[in-house]
């Protein structure tokens, strides 16, 4: 799902809010009259924070001498290029009949991803062109799908297609800025930006990512990684869990029993305290381990859904907390579990860090997504970047589901954070 089709938080509390601006979003308005979202990977800033209004641009700046720099560069990289690109097409062409021409043509090809890449850093430097980099090739098993991975490569194709089109480019580039800057100097920085404009919309054509699919490709990449961290951190969560509750507690009983066993012959009174202790070490193991369950998947969600296991989360938390959920239908298990996990990673912050008096949590669905919201009235200041909130953490969970995090805290509060989770329907039984 593109960003065109996600929507933001409530309008509710009117949150200030920025637009996304990594490839995965863009802008988004809730039809109830919200803000557009920011994104989980950033905070929402303070008035203290509002960006400056942009710096003017000089006609001799920094801009300016970066684009001089750039077009004198052209003619001597558009060499490179297009030699490289003619020697590696033509000779690999050639000898595609026979045995080694294919492999050098792969061969040219993929070394034609490290030219796009460093005119990509050049442009980056001189122009201020931010292109994504394109995703990296799978791995291949093996000679032949390696071989047929580089020779379909659109990346490289047309890293070589910008090679052979740059050389007259690059003559026309340097001959014009070199005679701008002896003989029309007054003018030189039109020039310089006319000509960069053009040299800016081939990088973006030519040496961008190939299409949304490319850049969504890298992104579930990222976010895969992200997954399989965290599952191999509540793995270890559990184990640790286990092995220091509630089986160490189950040692401690097993070995009071057998002590009471030894001596219910010889101090019937004895045996019985120690039995009667045991009983008490049973529960205490029972209590962990429902608590460990809990921590699994809690069995007030999968009985009675979101409203119920929400509103025990609520039970548990230190400062009161008003919940309201509103949804005609229950959402898949793993969006109804990943949410009831979010809710009550920021009830934990409010009885940890907000100082807060009262809180408050709120349900409902927009078309194709799940919005959670959590308010309270706290002393506000929590950030994505901040220490000790976990928040980071949480977002990025919330991203490799393709989730957003929306912080609005001000010093002094109010805080309000609105999670947003894709809407998939709970399968029919």
């Amino acid at each position: 799902m593109t960003a065109d089709h996600r929507l933001a938080p409530s309008s509710r509390t009117e949150p200030r809010t920025e637009p996304r601006t990594e490839p995965r979003t863009g802008p988004r308005t809730d039809p109830r009259g919200g803000s557009p979202a920011v994104p989980a990977s950033a905070s929402v800033p303070t008035d203290a924070d509002a960006p400056a209004p942009a710096r003017r641009r000089t006609a001799y700046g920094k801009e300016t001498w970066g684009e001089i720099a750039f077009l004198l560069l052209d003619l001597p990289a558009a060499v490179v290029g297009f030699v490289y690109a003619v020697t590696t097409v033509a000779v690999g062409a050639a000898l595609s009949v026979t045995v080694i021409g294919l492999p050098l043509l792969a061969a040219g090809l993929a070394g034609a991803r490290g030219i796009g890449r460093s005119e990509r850093a050049r442009a980056r430097w001189l122009l201020g062109v931010d292109v994504a980099e394109p995703s990296r090739l799978p791995r291949a098993g093996g000679a032949l799908p390696w071989l047929w991975a580089r020779l379909k490569d659109p990346v490289a194709w047309r890293t070589q297609l910008y090679g052979l089109i740059r050389l007259p480019w690059g003559v026309v580039a340097f001959s014009v800025t070199l005679v701008s800057l002896v003989a029309l100097w007054p003018v030189l920085p039109f020039i310089a930006r006319g000509l960069a404009a053009a040299d800016r919309s081939m990088v973006r054509g030519l040496l961008s990512p190939s299409d949304e699919l490319e850049r969504r490709i890298a992104e579930l990449e990222s976010d895969r990684g992200v997954v399989v961290d965290t599952a191999a951190a509540d793995l270890r969560r559990i184990e640790r869990d286990l092995h220091d509750g509630a089986q160490a507690r189950l040692v401690a009983l097993a070995m009071g029993l057998g002590l009471a066993k030894e001596k219910l012959h010889e101090d019937p009174e004895a045996a019985a305290a120690m039995v009667a202790e045991a009983h008490g070490e049973v529960k205490l193991a029972l209590q962990e381990l429902r608590d460990l369950a809990r921590g699994i998947h809690p069995a007030v969600l999968t009985d009675r859904g979101l409203d119920a296991a929400l509103s025990s989360l609520a039970g548990r938390c230190t400062v009161p907390v008003a919940v309201a959920v509103d949804l005609g239908e229950r959402p898949a298990e793993a969006i109804e579990g990943i949410a009831y996990f979010t809710v009550s990673e920021l009830l934990q912050n409010v009885s940890k860090h907000a100082r807060a008096r009262t809180a408050s949590v709120e349900v409902w669905r927009t078309e194709d997504r799940l919005l959670l919201q959590v308010r309270d009235d706290g002393r506000g200041g929590a950030r994505l970047d901040g220490s000790g909130t976990g928040l980071a953490g949480l977002a990025e969970r919330l991203g490799a589901v393709d989730g957003l995090l929306v912080v609005d805290s001000p010093e002094g509060g109010p805080t309000t954070i609105t999670a947003e989770l894709p809407w998939r329907a709970r399968p029919a039984a």
